[in-house]
């Protein structure tokens, strides 16, 4: 009765590690995570245009499993600061979060809002 008990823990454990694994790998394939995504793309739009990422306004996936972002770049400082210039920049990333493309879709003063 013990050597059955034991056999039958022994095959528990053996599909919940392989349920463990295929978790694993599921995790391995589906590449990185959102705030790795968002500093690849910070690093990436500064090693580009030369300019300052202030901020990452907004992300998402397309339906390819990569990566749409907006990083707002200052363009110009000024003093005040409420003058400054930034650029919104769309920049598109792979599955893997390799850059595939960006481009400028506005430039605007800090201190003005959008119109309505």
């Amino acid at each position: 009765m013990s050597e059955s008990a034991a056999g039958s823990t022994g095959s528990k454990r053996t599909g919940t590690s392989a349920k463990g694994n295929a978790r694993a790998n599921a995790r391995e394939k589906k590449g990185p995570g959102t705030a790795q995504v968002l500093r690849s793309a910070r690093e990436a739009i500064e090693e580009l245009t030369g300019l300052e990422a202030e901020t990452v306004s907004s992300v998402s996936r397309d339906e390819d499993g990569g990566w749409i972002l907006r990083v707002e770049v200052v363009e110009l400082r000024k003093i005040p600061d409420s003058v400054s210039m930034l650029g919104s920049y769309e920049m598109t990333l792979d599955a893997d979060g390799e850059l595939t493309g960006y481009r400028r879709l506005r430039r605007y003063e800090r201190g003005k809002a959008d119109p309505q």
